[in-house]
């Protein structure tokens, strides 16, 4: 049991449309080959599809954020009576530690895919060394994602 429990079930609820998103992006037959990192250039394309893609991508974000806030939050509210970190078990200390990476990195993840959403759709050039911008600021940023919650 969590502390927040409506939060929990709407972070679960939010699944549900990132799912169609994703799936719908399956469906249509103009795929994106970007790979699993999204690696602005190898997007060459502007199709719909990269945009549920990226939607997708950021309702599983909000949706891991209401989580970590629900998991920290609980562990923090129940062991309110004598509550010293030194008593909790190691468990608990993983979920306090994967929740609080997670709340760090998940909008530096879904500002670096926003920046992707706005250099195909409205001409903006981040990503795009024609126009000035460095394709390698994305893989820092994906990285700065990823590398944390690779230990976790």
């Amino acid at each position: 049991d969590l502390i927040f429990p409506r939060l929990n079930n709407f972070s679960f609820w939010l699944l549900i449309p990132s799912l169609i998103l994703m799936m719908m992006n399956m469906m249509l037959s103009n795929n994106i080959n970007t790979g699993w990192t999204l690696y602005p250039p190898l997007i060459n394309q502007n199709f719909i599809t990269l945009n549920f893609i990226i939607f997708s991508l950021h309702l599983n974000g909000i949706s891991s954020i209401f989580s970590s806030i629900n998991f920290i939050s609980s562990i923090f509210i129940i062991n309110n009576n004598n509550f010293f970190l030194n008593n909790i078990t190691l468990y608990i200390w993983s979920i306090i530690i994967t929740t609080i990476l997670l709340i760090i990195s998940i909008p530096i993840l879904s500002s670096a895919i926003t920046m992707i959403i706005l250099d195909n759709n409205l001409n903006m050039n981040f990503f795009n060394p024609l126009g000035n911008g460095n394709p390698i600021l994305y893989q820092h940023l994906f990285w700065f994602f990823g590398h944390p919650e690779v230990y976790i």
